[in-house]
């Protein structure tokens, strides 16, 4: 978060932290919702890397655009299966895909 804008909420008297506080997660739980964002992301940033629309990266992978867009905003509908499915039918590698994995 900005800090200015940090700075502002919290002279205004509101609490700033972060989701896992907020949500009161455990460890592991926090940690799987970072991995679902993570490879949420990394559909989003590798489809517009090769200029598809949420369409043709459906149409790739016979699902629906609608699938496509819960996928890369992480939702809780959309299956790990299915992002590293979508991962892959961008292309992505081994490699590339236990960077996204590991959060590096």
């Amino acid at each position: 978060m900005d800090p200015m804008k940090r700075q502002k909420l919290e002279t205004a008297g509101w609490q700033v932290g972060t989701a896992e506080e907020f949500l009161a997660l455990p460890p592991e739980e926090a940690r799987y919702v970072e991995l679902r964002l993570r490879l949420g992301d990394a559909v989003r940033h590798l489809r517009k890397k090769q200029r598809l629309s949420q369409v043709q990266l459906a149409e790739r992978m016979h699902s629906s655009q609608s699938r496509i867009a819960k996928a890369e905003a992480a939702d809780r509908s959309v299956s790990i299966d299915l992002l590293i499915r979508s991962l892959l039918a961008l292309g992505i590698s081994d490699q590339d895909l236990a960077r996204y994995v590991s959060g590096q």
